[in-house]
């Protein structure tokens, strides 16, 4: 077990380090000058040498690489050039809003999904696994930059029952949560039919029948336990990615999360922040794919093993 965890951090730092190399690189290579949107259009060449030179943009692509390589290596992102901040305090203060987003998120789909799964799986064929499944596709087929300003003009405009962006209100995160969670809902609800429907026909489950234990717990104990595994997977990777997929939600409405911070980043040519931003969420997403394998080699001795 010791040995696999080795391995797995190790490849976690190593991914971990080609994402900052691409994008440091990737960055640097955005069209548009970061001195010049800071000082403006009537700047004098003087004025731009003298920025450039304070913020070290006039060394060579190699030096830069190597101390943002230094900097991260203490977890020090660098100061941002419009804000005037360290990169890390900026990320320290948006990255919990994102988190909340993406927990809220995560529990509308879980809601969701289980009930919705479940009640496909045990009524096979019939309408209620017809109506399920087509609830599933709308909710995979919609696209986050069109569902939010729907939901802003149903339940914020029309019906004033929710607050239109921020999240000052107590309410505040329930559109972007229902906007977040619905497409990673039907994902779910998906997965976990076909998992129940596999193991429904396992022996276990028709012995447990035999026996004349009550459906909950045939259901409930025997057969959606099994079927988790492929369920956590998806949630593991959901997760992160709904860390970055934000990005879009929070700008929709407003929210102050790192995902409007990257966006704000990337017109002003803030190449610190954008770097950090971006390497944050990446390493988040790895570290979550990472204790996805924990757990699925916790559920599953099978993988330890093998491994």
């Amino acid at each position: 077990m010791i040995g696999y965890l080795l391995r797995l951090l190790g490849s976690v730092l190593f991914v971990s380090w080609i994402v900052g190399t691409l994008v440091f690189f990737l960055i640097h290579l955005v069209p548009g000058d970061p001195v010049a949107v800071m000082l403006g259009d009537w700047a004098s060449p003087a004025d731009e040498t003298a920025l450039r030179q304070q913020l070290g943009l006039d060394q060579p692509i190699y030096v830069q690489y190597w101390h943002y390589l230094q900097g991260v290596f203490i977890g020090d992102f660098g100061q941002s050039l419009f804000f005037q901040q360290p990169v890390s305090q900026l990320i320290a203060e948006r990255f919990p809003m994102t988190l909340q987003l993406a927990l809220m998120a995560l529990a509308v789909a879980v809601l969701l999904a289980f009930p919705l799964g479940l009640w496909a799986a045990l009524k096979r064929g019939q309408w209620p696994d017809q109506l399920s499944m087509t609830v599933s596709l709308i909710g995979v087929s919609i696209p986050n930059f069109w569902l939010g300003p729907m939901l802003i003009l149903l339940f914020s405009l029309t019906l004033g029952w929710f607050p239109v962006s921020g999240a000052e209100q107590p309410f505040s995160w329930f559109l972007p949560a229902i906007t977040l969670g619905t497409a990673l809902a039907a994902i779910l609800a998906r997965m976990l039919r076909a998992s129940l429907l596999e193991v429904l026909h396992e022996d276990y489950i028709r012995t447990a029948q035999a026996k004349g234990l009550s459906g909950f717990r045939v259901y409930g104990q025997h057969a959606l336990a099994n079927a988790l595994l492929p369920v956590v997977t998806i949630l593991g990777l959901q997760l992160g990615t709904l860390l970055g997929g934000a990005v879009i939600t929070e700008v929709v409405f407003d929210w102050p999360g790192l995902g409007q911070l990257l966006v704000e980043s990337i017109q002003r040519r803030d190449y610190p922040v954008v770097q950090g931003c971006i390497l944050v969420i990446s390493v988040a997403y790895i570290s979550i794919n990472g204790l996805t394998e924990l757990v699925y080699a916790w559920l599953d001795p099978r993988i330890r093993v093998a491994s």
